[in-house]
């Protein structure tokens, strides 16, 4: 199932990178990977949203979750198998989804482009756009370096061709530049956020990877949640490390815990499946879990305080 199609140079300078890197080497790669993962994201965007710039947050958040949706959209067109389905001599050093078999592409997804590539290029070179003053100015070369060190991590840990990153920081980049035109010349917010996910959806016609399903329902969840909150919490960042340590900490928890909880009514080996009805009901999970830790979890702050 799907495409083998690369340069090649590309399986030869795969297979020698890892045959360089020594299991220091995969440590190194794999903690650069964790940089560009799932819950690396959620506690920087917690930070921003919950605590430090709400209305900065927003914006990075819009740029997180289109990525997070186009990446797949356009896996699930060019469908490129990962390089270690086609090559002996490449290994699979960290699975996409470690509780899967490494060659489910369903669980694992394509190849064409990299996501961890996409979302990091998106996450760090968005808070390049913001203001920093004393010491976080150093901050901007480590974001810039960030997202190429993440991209090159991919290809040593043999799950992504180097053409892959290319297109992922491309990727990245151009959603950067795009979405802040359209910010600029669509007033409205939930304009915009309407627009996008109602062309998101074009891909529950022929998207079969969980990676799409679990991104809709990010993206569904976060743009429903950001008016509710407006209307109904307009919660008060803050800059009080205590506070801070216990809104980072109260969020990822709640995120974890809805995401086991949601999945109690229903059979594993079903949930697991890779049948429209199973990536529906992913959706729907994600749905509620954005929902809850963006815009009802905040109603929590005004209960804390602390002087």
């Amino acid at each position: 199932m799907g495409h083998t199609f690369y340069f090649d140079f590309e399986p030869v300078l795969m297979e020698w990178v890892q045959n360089m890197l020594g299991t220091i080497g995969v440590q190194i790669a794999s903690l650069f990977t964790m940089l560009g993962e799932e819950l690396v994201i959620i506690a920087i965007l917690g930070f921003l949203y919950w605590c430090y710039d709400k209305e900065f947050a927003k914006v990075i958040g819009t740029n997180i979750v289109v990525a997070l949706v186009l990446n797949p959209l356009i896996k699930n067109i060019v469908i490129r198998r990962r390089p270690y389905f086609d090559h002996e001599g490449i290994k699979c050093l960290k699975a996409v989804d470690s509780d899967a078999d490494i060659y489910d592409i369903a669980a694992q997804g394509y190849s064409f482009p990299s996501g961890h590539s996409t979302n990091s290029a998106v996450v760090y070179w968005s808070l390049l756009k913001r203001k920093y003053e004393g010491g976080f100015r150093a901050l901007k070369p480590i974001l810039i370096i960030l997202p190429i060190l993440i991209g090159l991590s991919r290809i040593a840990i043999g799950v992504h061709y180097p053409t892959d990153v290319l297109a992922g920081w491309a990727l990245g980049g151009a959603i950067i530049i795009l979405l802040n035109a359209l910010g600029r010349m669509i007033e409205k917010r939930g304009t915009l956020h309407l627009a996008i996910f109602l062309i998101s959806l074009v891909g529950v016609l022929y998207c079969r990877t969980s990676d799409y399903f679990t991104s809709l329902g990010v993206m569904a969840g976060f743009f429903l949640a950001i008016p509710f909150e407006e209307r109904f919490v307009n919660f008060e960042p803050t800059r009080k490390p205590l506070l801070i340590v216990l809104r980072l900490v109260g969020g990822i928890a709640i995120y974890f815990a809805l995401n086991t909880l949601l999945k109690l009514p229903f059979d594993a080996a079903f949930l697991a499946s890779s049948v429209l009805p199973a990536f529906l009901i992913r959706s729907l999970r994600y749905t509620i879990i954005l929902f809850i830790i963006v815009g009802i979890y905040p109603l929590a702050f005004g209960r804390i305080k602390i002087k």
